[in-house]
């Protein structure tokens, strides 16, 4: 059996995207890393996880005496032992978030082995091909017609908005932003909202999200993301029941035990797990059967890399009902980090890679690159 000899840690700084909290983010700022799991024959396995690097490189170190010489071809088994071998060092929280990139790294290994790809593994194909939306920040309108001319004219047919300075000012200002939008695109781009709720000290509840669900709906948005704090389930809850739009939310999870109140209390019309946090590609599938057998839409949460992006993509082909991936841009650690870009084909689709593992193939020279060496 091809067992685990060492697990690297990667930073990735240089070309960090802002994510659209208060203070920003700098390209130079540390947000994520990438795991890869090396075997005692010599293969290489990718993860990527939305943590900064010297979290991931204490985290490896922390789990050392739980994956050093285990298998590399066994990626439940192993990350279920991690998980909980780690209960009393945080049962949650940055530690999962790096089981979340040693599973993903573990999934590309098994494939490689097998020549498989991991949708495969995860189940079989669904389909093929995938629309991703593109993920925007708001900003002011002039730029913000800019943006989405550009995202349009790569190829989006889909586009997320989301965080500063929506929700920021007033309901008006919030109704220029929507309608300066759905102009720009016109009726055939699917527009997705996200408030952006996680953020440090959310001032809004139930009321405002409801008063703005209605008035995105008169957009034609197809669904309001993170509009509340993302733990007050009674406000989701009410508020999916009388929104006119679907309720999205879920990203900061981690375990598959965090999301199950909330989908049988249908808090959410759409879960979106982040497969570089909440546990991997193993957690994520379990999340989103449970969210299917519930009749919950599932959509990976991808705020990402290269290497999430492919677990995405792999994880939508294995999924009865599946309709986007995320799809981060422009980003260089999505679309400079892998040898074979991610092209978008004339109707806005992404190919799901069918090559063993992963099916993509790190640049090494751009990972050298983004590694701040």
């Amino acid at each position: 059996m091809e067992r685990i000899r060492e697990i690297r840690v990667h930073r990735l700084v240089g070309a960090t995207v802002d994510g659209g909290w208060p203070s920003g983010h700098r390209p130079e700022d540390d947000l994520h890393a990438l795991v890869e799991v090396v075997t005692d024959q010599g293969r290489s396995g990718f993860g990527s996880v939305f943590t900064n690097y010297q979290l991931v490189q204490a985290g490896v170190q922390t789990l050392r005496p739980y994956w050093q010489d285990e298998s590399a071809i066994e990626p439940e088994r192993v990350s279920e032992k991690l998980r909980q071998s780690a209960f009393w060092q945080g049962r949650g929280g940055t530690l999962e978030h790096v089981i979340s990139g040693i599973d993903i790294a573990l999934w590309d290994l098994l494939g490689q082995v097998s020549g498989q790809p991991v949708a495969r593994l995860l189940g079989g194909f669904y389909r093929r091909k995938i629309r991703p939306y593109a993920s925007l920040l708001f900003d002011e309108p002039d730029v913000l017609v800019e943006r989405l001319r550009w995202a349009v004219g790569r190829g989006f047919r889909a586009i997320k908005l989301g965080w500063r300075p929506f929700g920021r000012r007033d309901a008006r200002f919030d109704e220029l932003l929507v309608r300066t939008a759905r102009e720009t695109v016109g009726p055939d781009v699917d527009l997705l909202v996200d408030a952006g709720g996680s953020e440090q000290f959310w001032p809004h509840g139930y009321k405002w999200a409801l008063r703005t669900a209605q008035m995105l709906a008169a957009y034609d948005v197809g669904w309001f993301e993170e509009p509340l704090p993302p733990d007050d389930l009674e406000g989701y809850c009410l508020l999916r029941e009388h929104s006119p739009v679907p309720i999205a939310g879920g990203e900061v999870f981690t375990r598959r035990q965090s999301f199950q109140l909330w989908i049988e209390r249908r808090a959410w019309d759409i879960v979106q797990p982040d497969s570089t946090k909440c546990g991997g590609l193993s957690e994520a599938r379990r999340i989103a059967w449970w969210a299917y057998d519930h009749n919950v839409q599932f959509v990976s949460h991808g705020w990402n890399t290269a290497v999430g992006l492919a677990a995405d993509l792999h994880l939508a082909a294995a999924l009865p009902v599946a309709r986007y991936v995320e799809f981060l841009t422009p980003a260089p650690y999505i679309e400079e980090l892998t040898v074979e870009p991610f092209v978008l084909d004339e109707e806005g689709y992404l190919q799901i890679p069918d090559r063993p593992g992963l099916g993509i193939t790190i640049d090494r020279d751009a990972l050298q690159r983004f590694s701040g060496a």
